[in-house]
């Protein structure tokens, strides 16, 4: 006995022993290599548009903090900028989506893989060698006259790693489903899935009306192009801006068809009119705002709650889970969906300034309850009903 001891402790297993170390290394090379990579590819983006332009306001240095800047901000981080006319400091807390998709995919590869190679508590060690990157750059970006405010960057950064690392973490275990873990798994597992179908539709109606605005005023958006910016190098950073915040347009013009709208600093568009809005910069994307009073157009926009609906009462009533499963189904993907695009109204707003700017996008809260309560009255009531009929006219035996 004592020598089978001796034996195991010379020779221990894999993933155990002197593999361990080995294995978390890897794990934080990979977190940090997940950060660097969305940071340089940033950095190197920036640093182009530095190059070609004619004439830029800051030096390398400049560029540099402003790629450091974006990367943060891409994460949730607001930023400031301190050189404005009045001399108070603006905030920048509007994240382009499509900026996050870089980062977020990256780590979620990185916790993935690493999973996979080794065991899911790997996923820590990754999320470990992420923040290892993410603490000097938030020192180094807090300076500049754009820099990142330091408060938000500790809070929302972390929040946004270890939302990707958990992501990736069941990803890599293999996407484990509920039913393993508790008895209404399966119901839980079907609420889920309907749910993000039904958060999808929303968000690809928001899209679809949101586009249709943009073209129907693409003359507009066109002139604002050459009016903000002469130079060539100038008009490719505005279009690559305008393709970044497509995503946000989408939530947005989701946020208006649900009801509740968006706010555009001090005003609000919503299908039953435009309220109070302020003088807003020629930006491209903003040409796509209706005019003031209500219209047919966007009281038609809220045909895009009820498809989704209607998709959701479809999905539940195809499950065939009987009538009272079917409606805490359908209830249960309808808080799902109210949930999901609370968090993306959330995250698709922010403030660009102060005063008549210090406010733009959709309320969080507002949106969720309205995404909650159109899959409410159009699922449940349809999807109970269609289960009961079909359950009546079911032959016995």
């Amino acid at each position: 006995m004592t020598q089978l001891t001796e034996q195991v402790q010379a020779h221990p297993p894999a993933g155990t022993g002197r593999t361990l170390p080995a294995a978390r290394a890897a794990a934080v090379v990979a977190g940090a290599a997940a950060a660097g990579l969305a940071l340089l590819g940033l950095a190197a983006v920036v640093l182009l548009l530095w190059v070609v332009s004619p004439f830029p306001d800051s030096g390398l240095g400049g560029a540099l903090h402003i790629g450091a800047g974006l990367w943060l901000l891409a994460q949730g981080a607001d930023l400031v900028r301190d050189g404005t006319l009045s001399g108070v400091p603006a905030p920048i807390g509007l994240t382009p989506l499509l900026l996050t998709a870089l980062p977020a995919w990256l780590l979620h590869r990185g916790v993935a893989s690493a999973v996979v190679n080794s065991t899911h508590r790997s996923a820590g060690w990754v999320l470990c060698g992420y923040l290892g990157v993410a603490a000097p750059v938030t020192v180094y970006a807090a300076g500049g006259p754009v820099r990142v405010d330091v408060l938000s960057a500790a809070l929302y950064v972390p929040l946004f790693a270890a939302a990707v690392t958990a992501v990736g973490a069941w990803t890599g275990s293999g996407r484990p489903t509920l039913e393993r873990y508790v008895p209404w798994g399966a119901d839980a597992a079907v609420a889920l899935r309907v749910g993000a179908i039904a958060t999808g539709i929303l968000v690809g109606g928001g899209a679809l009306v949101g586009g249709a605005a943009l073209a129907w005023h693409g003359g507009t958006a066109g002139r604002a192009v050459g009016q903000l910016s002469a130079s060539p190098a100038g008009q490719a950073a505005l279009l690559l801006l305008c393709v970044l915040l497509v995503p946000n347009l989408a939530v947005w013009s989701a946020a208006y068809a649900l009801g509740p709208g968006f706010a555009v600093g001090a005003g609000t568009v919503a299908p039953y009119g435009v309220s109070g809005r302020p003088l807003l910069p020629r930006f491209p994307l903003l040409a796509a705002l209706p005019g003031v009073g209500g219209h047919a157009v966007g009281w038609a926009a809220l045909a895009v709650p009820a498809v989704a609906g209607a998709a959701m009462a479809f999905c539940c009533v195809r499950a065939e889970l009987g009538i009272s499963r079917t409606a805490a189904v359908a209830a249960g993907a309808s808080g799902v969906c109210g949930l999901a695009f609370a968090l993306l109204a959330a995250a698709a707003g922010g403030p660009m300034g102060v005063g008549g700017l210090a406010t733009f996008g959709p309320s969080g809260w507002l949106c969720g309850a309205a995404a909650t309560a159109w899959p409410l009255a159009v699922a449940v009531s349809t999807a109970t009903v269609v289960s009961w009929v079909r359950t009546v006219r079911r032959p016995a035996g």
